[in-house]
């Protein structure tokens, strides 16, 4: 009952939170795509780069968020730029690799295929590799969504809003209330978008590949 009183009386709040929540997430996640997708295509042209390259996002994932979004702090100052700089970078690595592995993953007697029938190699890539390597794309895409919506929560400690500012508050003056009244939604929204991408994932999924 405390529970729903905190959700009635917080509505407001907890609105403006969320929709800050889904436009920093939002936002990060466009960027990171619209960085990462080319850049796996252009990777699995040059093979050689492939390592460092993933290696070096994969370096960025393992530093702890808090350290990272502190990171910004002195270059960016503070507020929401900083913050979507820093879920970008953590976004960046499950949809580089996966683009990178997918494509790589196409049979090569398809490639060959489309070569033989005189296609180009825009052609391949637009027609027979990136429909093909969709679906682990899209597992990539739903695998940094999700994560990148849990991260986005502490983008309360540069001033960024978000559900995070209701989790503070609670934390602050020890109301177990007002902590969920961040934590749920966050959690919600997370579950949502990966059911939405899920199914967008199983829609882009050719029918011989299904199981």
């Amino acid at each position: 009952m405390e529970l729903l009183n905190t959700f009635i009386e917080r509505k407001n709040d907890i609105w403006i939170a969320f929709q800050e929540h889904v436009l920093l997430s939002g936002i990060a996640m466009a960027i990171a795509i619209i960085i990462a997708v080319p850049l796996g295509i252009a990777l699995t042209r040059n093979k050689k780069l492939a390592e460092p390259i993933i290696g070096i996002t994969a370096i960025v994932q393992t530093i702890p968020s808090l350290a990272l979004l502190g990171f910004m702090l002195p270059i960016f100052g503070i507020g929401k730029p900083p913050a979507i700089i820093a879920l970008t970078l953590y976004a960046l690595l499950p949809i580089l690799r996966n683009t990178y592995t997918g494509i790589l993953g196409v049979d090569p007697a398809l490639v060959e295929a489309g070569k033989g029938m005189g296609m180009t190699s825009r052609q391949i890539l637009w027609m027979v590799e990136l429909p093909l390597s969709l679906p682990i794309i899209m597992a990539g895409v739903r695998t940094a969504t999700v994560l990148t919506i849990g991260v986005a929560a502490l983008a309360t400690f540069i001033g960024a809003g978000g559900l995070g500012d209701l989790i503070d508050r609670g934390l602050r003056v020890a109301d177990k209330n007002l902590i969920l009244a961040g934590a749920i939604p966050a959690a919600i929204l997370a579950i949502l978008f990966d059911l939405a991408l899920r199914k967008v994932e199983e829609k882009v999924t050719p029918k011989g590949l299904k199981p």
